[in-house]
């Protein structure tokens, strides 16, 4: 069995008690705002890397320039967004990644997904037979799954890598022992999240003597333990993470958490794998879309959009009319998605069938130019036979990182990884938090229609919306995107590949187009990018519509016939950096 990565980024600012249960209209927002730079673009003619802070950037592109492959270069470049952007992803959580191998002209994916500790019921969630409140389910142990990123990071060097292992971890643990600046956007979440400094470690590490206060944009912070933890699985590999004194600490800082533990035990740690599975791809116009299967939900919902709206709009069709469509495709994506999306190893999914180009074409004819549907209703795709599930949603809050790596010789890593909300479950050890990703489950097993599929279930992988993508023309890739945000990943994607493809925007332009959300019964517009006479029309076709502040970020490289193209998203800090 492989391994996989995926960088994620991101965060909530508010919620208000709501749970996975819920229906994802807007009550839990995307993370802070941090403001909107001007446009970010670069082209390169060898190689290049695109991350969510400087410092990765900048490890990944020298670790490029001294001839490593676009997964030494990710590795190094996660290993420094755990130190530098910890509110967002680390070796505490999980990842997706793609990887094209140039010379092999293959595609793999590899799910570095959180797991379940074995001994987790499908009443995790629940307290006095009723949904727990979503801070009540996140703060703590209780919320914490196995850690899936080292795993994954070790399972694509052992195929992939080109450089020492031990190499790759040299600039995260420099910059963890000199120390780093801390950032703006870094400071605007210590500031903005509820519900940070509720544990000693924590409290230390990231805010002033009296407890209370972030410590400021610009002051230099320094991880020693962090750099011991590396130094440790440099050494000695994954085992150093999954056995031995780190998985112990691990173990005893989920067990003993002071505001709530949680379950992972040991075992669970050394049963841990990456697994390798086949990518989904689906075709839009001359290109195939590929991206994560299940668990995540990012590869068959992105494709089921785009393969979807190819049939019902055109780039002949007014602002209004593109987004109306849009919105009913996303809709009708967005219904399967919650009724089948869950871990292939728990439930039967009919993965290739919900980006069936017959059955998208015909879903496609549920959307009507001139008025929104009353409802999206769940679809039959291929494969899904008689089985027997229960639509469902779940918070998946947008702390995530995304990156994308194109190395000398063409091979790729589209990467999504993530902690799931901002500092995840605020445990805090060896350096680096713990994720919260068992929150990613319904918090309820069942309903009145039957069991859930994305339940609790012990050793279960949650189900996510994390969509690293590649997109080939005639069997070359042209297109390496991806994102955090949470479920809205999907739209942040499936929007950019569109503007890309279908208006043929250029890269740096089309990441940092206005976003358009649309996940079930109303959709969101982004807040002070828009046409304002927009949100009238959409209205006036029936759609209920919100303006929002989005915080994607996401980051995209075309490989055209002349050389690299990249674009970073201006909504947060990430920067392009090549050759």
């Amino acid at each position: 069995m492989r391994i996989l990565l995926i960088a994620i980024t991101s965060l909530l600012l508010a919620c208000t008690g709501k749970h996975a249960t819920d229906e994802p209209k807007t009550d839990i927002v995307p993370e802070a705002a941090s403001g909107f730079s001007g446009l970010k673009q670069s082209t390169a003619s060898e190689f290049m890397a695109v991350t969510a802070n400087p410092y990765a950037t900048n490890a990944a592109r020298d670790i490029l320039a001294k001839g490593g492959s676009a997964v030494d270069a990710a590795i190094a470049a996660q290993l420094v967004l755990g130190l530098v952007e910890p509110q967002s992803s680390g070796i505490g959580g999980g990842a997706f990644a793609l990887h094209w191998d140039a010379e092999l002209q293959t595609l793999s994916a590899w799910d570095g997904r959180e797991t379940a500790p074995a001994a987790l019921g499908d009443e995790h969630f629940l307290k006095d037979g009723k949904a727990m409140s979503f801070f009540e389910a996140v703060i703590g142990g209780h919320s914490v799954g196995t850690p899936g990123v080292i795993a994954l990071l070790e399972g694509l060097h052992q195929r992939h890598g080109k450089l020492p292992w031990k190499t790759l971890f040299q600039p995260a643990i420099a910059l963890a022992d000199s120390g780093f600046v801390i950032s703006p956007r870094l400071h605007t979440l210590l500031e903005k999240m509820p519900k940070v400094a509720v544990n000693p470690a924590i409290t230390a590490y990231f805010f002033e003597a009296d407890g209370k206060t972030p410590k400021a944009a610009g002051t230099r912070l320094r991880n020693p333990d962090y750099a011991d933890s590396l130094r440790l699985i440099a050494r000695h590999g994954s085992e150093a993470f999954y056995r031995g004194k780190l998985a112990k600490a691990i173990v005893a800082a989920v067990r003993t958490d002071p505001n709530h533990t949680g379950l992972l035990s040991e075992q669970d740690l050394s049963d841990y794998r990456a697994i390798e599975r086949q990518a989904v791809c689906s075709p839009f116009r001359q290109y195939r879309i590929c991206g994560m299967p299940p668990p995540s939900s990012g590869g068959t919902t992105v494709g089921a959009i785009l393969g979807t709206l190819q049939h019902v709009t055109s780039t002949s069709d007014s602002q209004a009319q593109q987004w109306h469509h849009f919105a009913e495709a996303s809709r009708l994506a967005f219904a399967d998605r919650n009724h089948y999306i869950a871990d292939p190893d728990y439930v039967a999914v009919p993965t290739q069938g919900l980006v069936d180009a017959a059955y998208l074409k015909q879903r496609s004819s549920l959307i009507q130019p001139g008025a929104r549907m009353r409802d999206a209703p769940v679809g039959q795709p291929p494969g899904s036979g008689n089985t027997r599930l229960v639509s469902s949603h779940s918070p998946e809050l947008p702390s995530t990182t995304h990156l994308s790596i194109v190395d000398a010789q063409g091979n790729i890593v589209s990467m999504t990884s993530s902690i799931e909300t901002a500092f995840g479950s605020r445990v805090f050890v060896g350096g680096f938090l713990l994720n919260n990703q068992l929150t990613d489950f319904s918090f309820e097993p069942e309903n009145a229609q039957g069991l859930i599929a994305n339940r609790p279930q012990g050793g279960k992988r949650p189900r996510s919306s994390m969509a690293p993508t590649i997109v080939f023309e005639q069997l070359q890739p042209r297109l390496v995107i991806g994102s955090p945000g949470g479920s809205r990943i999907i739209n942040y994607v499936a929007r950019s590949i569109w503007d890309i493809l279908e208006n043929r925007q250029p890269v740096a332009e089309a990441v940092a187009a206005a976003h358009i959300i649309a996940m079930g019964r109303g959709i969101e517009l982004e807040k002070g990018r828009i046409n304002p006479a927009l949100p009238g029309k959409l209205e006036a076709l029936g759609h209920s519509v919100r303006l929002r502040d989005q915080t994607s970020g996401l980051h995209a490289i075309w490989i055209g016939d002349k050389g690299l193209e990249g674009g970073a998203d201006p909504r947060r800090e990430g920067t392009i950096s090549g050759r």
